[in-house]
């Protein structure tokens, strides 16, 4: 077991319909680390993080594939309040008539929506709102999810997922969907976020949802590690073109990278 690792990946296998769809070898991620995992659409990224949330299971061998925090086994409501997970798939379980105030609350619960208001307590009720009114969405507490803009929603579910400060904040995707400005405020965000030594595991196809505060960038490509290490060892032209597939050129300014 590693000292201080929050996450090991040992030979873990995610096999669906008899195909490997993910297949990493060794992999840890430790406590605090502010991580990028970058790969093109299929290559593995969102089977990754399910394996934290135990929606996919890898095929079964000793040691065991995965393990939090030097264990293989783990409540899942331990693993809400280490990991702040927000997903395309959580945001479409949304798309409903819940207030945007009984959404965040129900990340105390792991819920969708809330089912028995009167397990909400006081304390619970305040951090909520004090959470609203950081992401700057106070005004739209008592709208119903299904109508708000993505951005908006995007923010509700990052309280949500903020209710127990968590010490690490999981992002899938986070900016698809989201126009120029909304993407602007959204990595802003993100950035203050990040100010309480939270930690952050960022899964994306696009350079420029890495903001300059992730220090390790992680590739997949095909189910697999294809490149693992400092931010700017790994963001390079040759590194990114045999990613992606293409020719391409990488530009860093003020700590935001770009490709042309």
């Amino acid at each position: 077991m590693t000292t201080n690792a929050l996450l090991q990946l040992n030979d873990a296998r995610v096999v669906r319909d008899g195909r490997t769809i993910l297949d990493i070898r060794e992999l840890t991620v430790h406590e605090r680390e502010r991580v990028a995992i970058l790969g093109p659409n299929g290559s593995g990224k969102s089977t990754l993080i399910k394996l934290l949330t135990r929606d996919v299971l890898p095929l079964a061998g000793e040691p065991p594939a995965v393990l939090l925090q030097g264990r293989s086994r783990w409540d899942l409501f331990e693993a809400r309040r280490l990991f702040g997970i927000v997903s395309d798939d959580l945001q479409e379980a949304y798309d409903r008539r819940i207030t945007v105030s009984d959404a965040v609350l129900s990340g105390y619960f792991g819920s969708i929506g809330l089912y028995r208001p009167r397990d909400i307590t006081p304390a619970m009720r305040d951090r909520g709102a004090s959470l609203m009114a950081e992401l700057e969405i106070s005004h739209l507490s008592e709208g119903m999810m299904n109508v708000l803009s993505t951005g908006e929603a995007r923010r509700a579910l990052i309280a949500r997922a903020l209710v127990f400060d968590p010490p690490v904040l999981v992002l899938d995707e986070p900016c698809d969907g989201l126009d120029a400005s909304a993407t602007y405020h959204f990595l802003r965000t993100l950035s203050a976020l990040l100010q309480a030594s939270r930690g952050l595991l960022l899964v994306t196809h696009h350079i420029d949802d890495i903001v300059p505060e992730v220090d390790r960038v992680i590739m997949l490509k095909d189910g697999r590690v294809f490149a693992d290490g400092p931010k700017a060892a790994v963001l390079t032209d040759s590194r990114l073109s045999a990613l992606f597939g293409i020719p391409v050129h990488v530009e860093c300014r003020d700590g935001v990278y770009r490709l042309w």
